[in-house]
């Protein structure tokens, strides 16, 4: 479903407002740089205020970053500063387009929004998943949300998953939304296809992302451990991503030493030295499942793993469905079906074959969708600013 007005918006400069953007990793702070990128292509007059970093994280981009004296968390502290450092920009943005892409500065918008002095004639809503449980959990966060789907000209979701739930909590958005799907980064490796066959007995399933109960790495460790023994000793299980403060990363550790396989946590790698570790593995799993208000939206995670030519093991949660073709680019499971993703496990680990294809199939399909695309949705193909 799309909105029916897709015309370019007003001329005038873009200013886009997030509390995750380089060096913070992850799938919405790649969906904000990439289209931050893609609409400076355009022709766009495009301005990036994000969260504070550290100078020697920084680096040139096609459009101006401006660094706000905040960390970018969703706390009060946080929230004031953002809305502090609005309110004094309020004539700035009063008659620009105001794009905001994830949950963070849209909570401190949802209170500013009271104020027509600096309410901002057009504003541009990106949602992903699991803010939309966030905001519809209460009545007042919902109908705060909802005034602020009302006032904006236009709403993106990057799935139709994501769509559909929006809808059902925001029927307010159903005259203004569109799909701006995620697509590989713009300075991904395009690698050659990797050999059919690699002469090594040993298999290696992957999971990148950060340890935490959605991402699902202490289901797929389990699985792997129900798996007969002579399969076992085929295997490595390989586990990228930062550790956070939580209990999940002691339990996950606690069971991977009782592991009769070697268990690898690699740590939060640089994109660099995580295109070695994709190539060096034979299938890619990150089996997530809703946990609280927290849901996989999409998961660009499962295009780049793709890309390198890895069959995907994932749980059919979400907007899982839309980043992973079942039977052709990987195997969906039913979430807490463990001996059903045992199975996957076993049927990819068994069948050279099989792996190969769906890798092969993960090569074209990762590279179906285009940033520039999603981003004329949001601000059109027209005549951009004068002065860009």
């Amino acid at each position: 479903m799309s909105a029916s007005d897709s015309s370019p918006l007003p001329a005038g400069p873009i200013f886009l407002i997030t509390h995750e953007f380089y060096p913070v990793r992850g799938g919405i702070a790649t969906f904000t740089e990439e289209i931050a990128k893609a609409t400076a292509d355009l022709g766009y007059t495009i301005e990036v205020w994000a969260q504070s970093a550290p100078p020697q994280h920084e680096k040139s981009w096609p459009f101006r970053l401006r660094r706000l004296p905040l960390k970018g968390s969703h706390d009060l502290w946080c929230q004031f500063r953002l809305a502090w450092q609005l309110v004094r920009a309020r004539r700035q943005l009063r008659h620009a387009i105001v794009y905001l892409p994830e949950p963070g500065p849209m909570m401190t918008m949802m209170l500013l929004q009271f104020f027509n002095a600096f309410r901002p004639r057009r504003l541009v809503l990106t949602f992903h998943g699991s803010e939309i449980l966030k905001f519809s959990e209460s009545g007042l966060r919902r109908w705060l949300a909802g005034r602020l789907i009302r006032h904006a000209t236009r709403v993106s979701t990057l799935t139709n998953y994501t769509q559909e739930l929006l809808l059902a909590s925001f029927p307010e958005a159903a005259d203004k939304i569109f799909l701006t799907p995620g697509a590989l980064r713009t300075d991904f490796a395009v690698l050659p296809p990797r050999p059919a066959r690699r002469q090594r007995d040993t298999i290696v399933v992957l999971t990148v992302g950060r340890l935490h109960p959605r991402k699902g790495q202490l289901l797929t460790l389990r699985a792997l451990q129900a798996l007969a023994p002579e399969v076992r000793r085929r295997l490595e299980y390989w586990i990228v991503g930062r550790e956070g403060k939580s209990s999940y990363a002691s339990a996950l550790r606690d069971e991977a030493q009782a592991a009769d396989f070697p268990v690898k946590f690699l740590g939060n790698l640089p994109d660099e030295e995580l295109a070695e570790i994709y190539e060096h593995s034979d299938i890619f799993a990150m089996t997530s499942v809703q946990h609280g208000h927290s849901v996989e939206g999409f998961g660009l995670v499962y295009l780049e793993a793709a890309a390198h030519g890895l069959p995907v093991v994932a749980h059919a949660v979400g907007g899982v469905g839309e980043a992973v073709q079942d039977g052709v680019t990987g195997i969906l499971v039913p979430p807490h079906r463990p001996a059903q993703l045992a199975a996957a496990f076993e049927r990819l680990i068994h069948d050279e074959d099989l792996r190969h294809r769906m890798g092969h199939a993960g090569r074209a399909w990762a590279g179906r969708n285009c940033w520039r695309e999603s981003a004329a949705a949001l601000f059109g193909t027209g005549t951009p600013n004068p002065d860009s």
